[in-house]
């Protein structure tokens, strides 16, 4: 099977987006696959790509997107020059992961190269909008946004969604085309046991002292501010505790600045980004409790992973993270009310054996969730596609 993957956006932009496609590709070669990716070029791509270097990563000038710095737009025209090098690569099905630039010149590929079109939902564009254009009203965006996902799923053969709650989402917007629900699945590497103690060696934490941690992009539609005003109640039972926001993301001067209103500063630190298979394991590892509040979830892989440590989840569950939390033993959901939250988490720094217990439900849930099997999955919707 070889397939052509284009996504506005791949690694050196570090998000849940890129990840999922890193995963399922790099299993699907792994299984003997190919794998054509288009993706935009990044001022400073060159060095991911001399670390991780790969003849089917097909790079695509970009220009610059207004308010949302980390991303870029590929220029359609240099997509569409490809098309005498794709034909010839005699390419079974064409993979759209993103809705921008990217759909709309997948759609053109595909109906040049006559290609069934299997299109990933990764992102709750109906809250997301909303955050990136707040001048106008709440409602107009939600309904600009749904009108803009049934669209585009319904011009699409195949739709996957990575959870039961987006599948429901499209369906009640009014996706019409076939929806599958295959979520990212947690790669070999991912279990690999991370070295807590030497993160906090590196960084100067006690081995004793409380830490409650969160991993993922640091963006407005994650509510992290609704954890670091959870964690300010925390310190008032816990003074001693230590809240760590490690990623990057356009939230971080907002969130710096909210630490500093709070006078938690001190307890709070923020840590950019780490390499996947060395240090952040070792910061998963290094965490006594990780802490969750997101509310846009197609997914919430940061949830498997920190489960493959055996770190104990604190989180409220909404959107697709009901679908890791609700059977996990090795999580706590509670709502998203401040004094819940906060007491919860307060009980969990305080009480190891209970933690414990969590460790190993947690990484019990986490075995669940291979990237072999959901990429199997993945094989076979494409050669679905193929033979229709």
């Amino acid at each position: 099977m070889h397939v052509l993957m284009i996504s506005d956006v791949y690694f050196s932009r570090v998000n849940g987006v890129s990840t999922s496609i890193r995963s399922f590709r790099r299993e699907l070669q792994a299984q003997g696959h190919r794998v054509t990716l288009i993706v935009p070029h990044y001022p400073h791509s060159e060095a991911y790509d001399q670390t991780y270097p790969d003849a089917d990563l097909i790079r695509i000038p970009s220009r610059f997107i207004p308010r949302d710095p980390e991303d870029r737009f590929m220029i359609k025209g240099k997509i569409l020059q490809l098309l005498p090098r794709l034909r010839a690569l005699n390419v079974d099905v064409l993979h759209i992961q993103t809705p921008f630039v990217a759909h709309y010149v997948g759609l053109t590929l595909a109906k040049a190269l006559n290609l069934p079109v299997v299109e990933s939902y990764h992102t709750f564009f109906e809250e997301y909008l909303y955050h990136y254009v707040p001048l106008l009203p709440r409602q107009l965006m939600r309904w600009v946004a749904r009108r803009f996902t049934v669209s585009q799923c319904n011009a699409v053969q195949q739709v996957i969604a990575p959870s039961r709650a987006m599948h429901d989402a499209l369906r009640a917007y009014g996706v019409a085309a076939p929806i599958t629900i295959l979520p990212t699945g947690l790669e070999a590497s991912q279990f690999k046991q991370g070295d807590g103690a030497r993160f906090r060696h590196e960084h100067g934490i006690d081995t004793d002292r409380p830490v409650a941690l969160y991993i993922g992009r640091v963006a407005h539609e994650k509510n992290i501010d609704f954890l670091l005003r959870a964690f300010q109640q925390t310190l008032k039972q816990l003074p001693h505790a230590l809240l760590l926001i490690v990623g990057e993301g356009p939230a971080v001067p907002h969130l710096r600045q909210l630490a500093e209103q709070l006078n938690i500063n001190e307890a709070t630190r923020f840590i950019g980004y780490l390499d996947r298979d060395t240090t952040l394991l070792d910061c998963y590892s290094a965490g006594d409790v990780f802490v969750f509040a997101s509310r846009t979830e197609t997914q919430g892989l940061v949830l498997l992973e920190a489960m493959a440590q055996g770190t104990p989840v604190l989180s409220t569950a909404h959107m697709g993270t009901r679908d890791i939390l609700e059977p996990a033993k090795g999580a706590v959901i509670v709502e998203e009310a401040l004094p819940i939250f906060a007491h919860q988490l307060v009980k969990l720094l305080s009480d190891k054996e209970q933690r414990a217990t969590l460790s190993a439900g947690a990484r019990r849930d986490a075995a669940s969730w291979s990237t072999a099997e959901m990429t199997g999955r993945l094989v076979s919707l494409y050669s679905k596609l193929k033979a229709q």
